[in-house]
């Protein structure tokens, strides 16, 4: 029953909009027109920030910096029981949505999603946020340049979410 409430919600969304658009007295397709033609303004300016995060994660993760810089962690790790495997995805999270779900998916192939690992990277990723990311794409879309504490209060989140992650998953455990 879910599976097709699901299924329907978005052709009921798009049936309401232009229902309720009809009953205003207002030319959907033409509106959507005009603001499928404003979203391109919109791309070009974003295209330039996206970019430049996607080239500094991808550099991160395939030059393999991280993996070496987290081998001198373990002893630490290991004490705080935190698994060695779930540390790239807890810095890459606010770095990058993708870049982490691409991570947490490895974590579910090699110990299943049911595992120590597995529930402690699903409760980071749905604990924390993509900061940079935000901060990145969205300020630098309105040519916001200081960002204040903006950046600290999102970071600050951020731990609060992958420490409480890591407390709740070892209660669980």
């Amino acid at each position: 029953m879910i599976k097709i409430l699901s299924s329907l919600m978005i052709p009921f969304l798009v049936l309401f909009i232009l229902i309720y658009g009809i009953l205003k007295k207002q030319n959907v397709y033409d509106l959507f027109i005009e603001g499928a033609k404003e979203s391109f303004d919109m791309i070009i300016s974003l295209f330039p920030s996206m970019l430049a995060m996607i080239l500094g994660v991808n550099i991160l993760v395939k030059s393999g910096v991280i993996t070496f810089l987290f081998s001198f962690l373990s002893n630490i790790l290991s004490i705080l029981k935190i698994p060695l495997e779930v540390l790239p995805m807890m810095l890459m999270r606010p770095i990058s949505g993708s870049s982490a779900l691409a991570l947490l998916n490895n974590i579910f192939e090699t110990f299943g999603p049911d595992s120590f690992e597995g529930v402690l990277a699903s409760l980071i990723q749905g604990s924390t946020d993509t900061t940079f990311y935000v901060l990145t794409l969205y300020f630098g879309s309105i040519g916001i340049k200081k960002i204040r504490y903006s950046l600290w209060a999102g970071l600050f989140a951020d731990l609060v979410g992958i420490v409480l992650s890591i407390i709740i998953t070892n209660l669980l455990f």
